[in-house]
């Protein structure tokens, strides 16, 4: 156990920062959160058992305030995207999103892979609306900006969500695969926004209408890179 000198009166706050942090990296370095105890922190921050119990009350407390400090990043990074297409932008969102949840497995798993009532949720509900709502004042999204939020949010959760719990599994390249799902999701919502629960015409019908779009798609790519 580290010595550590006694903190003066005030300084509370810098040893609760200090038992975070050794938390912190106690949770990075096990890989999990089940390895964390509080006398193992304790040991780490250089001050006795209770010290940790005078900031947090158990170790549940104290791992989701630890997973709550890397949430700060999360929304860094997903303000950070900057595109003045919002179609675009909200795809670079989703993909900040999920490069966010596998580079911190753990404190992603323990915040949105396990029922538990904390902010992190709401907050990325909050940054992913934001973006949806400037693609519907734009056109490209139809509908209500909530609804959406939560179809692309459930597809972008659902693949970081198989890729960290099934590690194994013979995947594709990582950052592929997870471009090919935020597009799948952010196009899939565009064209469903515009026929929603409509009766779809015959698989055949459908293939030719959905070629003729994507050429149109790829000519208008082509078009602009041009210029």
């Amino acid at each position: 156990m580290a010595r550590r000198v006694r903190a003066n009166p005030g300084e509370g706050a810098r040893l609760r920062e200090e038992i975070l942090v050794a938390a912190e990296s106690l949770m990075a370095e096990a890989g999990t959160e089940e390895a964390l105890t509080l006398r193992a922190v304790a040991a780490r921050t250089g001050v006795s058992t209770p010290s940790v119990y005078m900031h947090f009350a158990n170790k549940d407390e104290l791992i989701e305030a630890v997973c709550l400090r890397s949430w700060d990043e999360l929304a860094r990074r997903i303000r950070g995207v900057e595109d003045p297409d919002p179609f675009q932008r909200l795809g670079g969102c989703g993909r900040a999103y999920a490069g966010f949840a596998l580079e911190y497995p753990t404190q992603y798993r323990v915040l949105m892979m396990r029922p538990t009532d904390n902010p992190a949720a709401h907050a990325c509900f909050e940054l992913m609306a934001a973006a949806v709502r400037d693609c519907v004042d734009a056109g490209v999204l139809r509908g209500h900006p909530g609804r959406i939020t939560l179809g692309l949010w459930a597809a972008i959760h659902g693949c970081v969500s198989l890729l960290i719990a099934q590690p194994g599994f013979p995947w594709p390249d990582v950052d592929d695969f997870v471009d090919q799902v935020v597009r799948t999701a952010g196009l899939g919502s565009a064209v469903y926004s515009r026929v929603q629960k409509a009766p779809l015409v015959a698989s055949g019908k459908l293939a030719q209408t959905f070629d003729a779009a994507c050429r149109t798609i790829r000519s208008d790519v082509e078009h602009t890179s041009d210029q």
